[in-house]
């Protein structure tokens, strides 16, 4: 019998199953390239917006804990604004409700860099960065362009999911590491200033990219992703994750800081980047059976622990080898997340259903960002670290006790099952 080949897509074979090397093919569909260098490009900024604003103002203002509540208050404004922004792409089209947003969120920063240019009192710091809220959850939209296009391919789209994720974490890796150049060489609001303009240029280069774009649906019917099974436990969990984020930058910065290296924090933070990201392409390419959250989030817990104890060494070189290692459970748990989300949201309540994720995890940061900021200042930079390794045990005690739940509900289900 002849060899048979198909071409009804370029990343499965002609037994329905994915092939190797699927990273490649995912940028071989039509117009793939093209949004991911635009989502790319707009999303690094996400990296370096936290890292600027605490040293802009940590260095303007000399205090950690202002800088944190700073951008703690900005994060959380951005937490309340992600799902109704994400409503209205699922309503009306990404391009359409995006790019303004963009526009209003780009004004935000520089009223963040103007306020702290020109000394205004602490509260205008707090109201200049609440601006940023309107920034569009860059990585939900580019998750949903690729479960658009892969549908029909749950395997394809696991990769396409490690593949995101392993962008967000270069964007974390490059961000701090171009934030902290910038503002040490040039000038405080430099770091700032520069991811402003990436941005608006980055959603401009995206939202272009029409042929991609899921096609606007009609006011949903559906109810709201939060009723889903599982993902309130699964929004709880992400809350407890962003405190690690949160509350890790700020404590590095700071523990740097205290060690007088305070130009070597951001390539200090791009390694726990570099982890993640190498571990989520991995993990993207192990296509599990089956989602593992509850293997991703012990291993974070145990994994966050490592920098607490390195810090104790008083070294930035063993603090930096900790965080390598630690960042290699970050992605894993993320991809598994967004998968999770994905099975259980309505297709037409999509971008709703992953904006709650973010609106947890920056939720997360956010508190993560002020315990760190308070821990540092009232306690010591090193001791600050036990601030992520609790929040890592706690977004595994979540996990745990979510699952105890399930099962007892299960076991209640059954009798009556059977009567029927």
């Amino acid at each position: 019998m002849p060899r048979q080949t198909t071409r009804e897509s370029p990343i499965r074979t002609r037994t329905g199953r994915p092939r190797t090397g699927g990273y490649r093919r995912l940028l071989a569909l039509p117009g793939a390239r093209a949004f991911t260098a635009g989502n790319l490009l707009a999303r690094l900024p996400t990296g370096m917006f936290s890292v600027s604003a605490v040293v802009m103002i940590a260095g303007s203002r000399g205090s950690y804990a202002l800088a944190g509540a700073v951008t703690a208050t900005g994060l959380a404004a951005t937490a309340l604004a992600g799902p109704w922004l994400a409503r209205l792409v699922d309503r009306h089209g990404q391009a359409r409700v995006a790019l303004p947003a963009t526009v209003v969120s780009v004004l935000g920063s520089l009223a963040l860099l103007l306020c702290v240019r020109w000394d205004a009192p602490d509260w205008t710091l707090f109201a200049g960065y609440a601006g940023t809220a309107a920034t569009p959850n860059i990585g939900g939209l580019s998750r949903a362009r690729w479960a658009h296009l892969l549908r029909d391919d749950p395997g394809a789209l696991h990769a396409a999911n490690a593949f995101e994720q392993a962008a967000d974490e270069l964007c974390f890796m490059l961000g701090p590491v171009l934030a902290s150049f910038l503002t040490g060489t040039f000038f405080p609001e430099a770091g700032t200033l520069a991811g402003a303009v990436l941005l608006l240029a980055g959603m401009v280069l995206f939202t272009a990219q029409r042929a991609t774009e899921p096609p606007p649906r009609a006011r949903s019917k559906a109810p709201s992703p939060l009723r889903a099974r599982g993902v309130p436990a699964l929004l709880t969990c992400c809350v407890a994750t962003g405190a690690v984020f949160g509350s890790m930058e700020v404590v590095t910065i700071a523990c740097a800081d205290a060690w007088g290296r305070r130009a070597a924090a951001g390539a200090v933070l791009a390694l726990q980047a570099a982890g993640s990201c190498a571990a989520g392409l991995a993990y993207g390419a192990l296509r599990p059976a089956g989602p593992r959250l509850t293997r991703c989030l012990a291993a974070m817990a145990v994994l966050m622990a490592l920098p607490w104890a390195a810090a104790r060494a008083g070294s930035l070189l063993v603090l930096a080898g900790a965080l390598l290692v630690a960042g290699m459970a970050t992605a894993p748990t993320m991809v598994t997340v967004m998968s999770l989300v994905q099975r259980r949201t309505p297709a037409d309540r999509l971008n709703e259903g992953m904006s709650l994720m973010v609106t947890g995890l920056l939720a997360g940061i956010a508190c993560g960002s002020a315990a760190g900021g308070w821990a540092t200042e009232h306690l010591s930079p090193v001791t600050a670290f036990a601030v992520p390794t609790a929040a890592a045990v706690s977004a595994l005690l979540v996990r745990l006790a979510s699952e105890a739940v399930g099962r007892v509900g299960a076991r209640r289900s059954r009798p009556a099952h059977r009567q029927a």
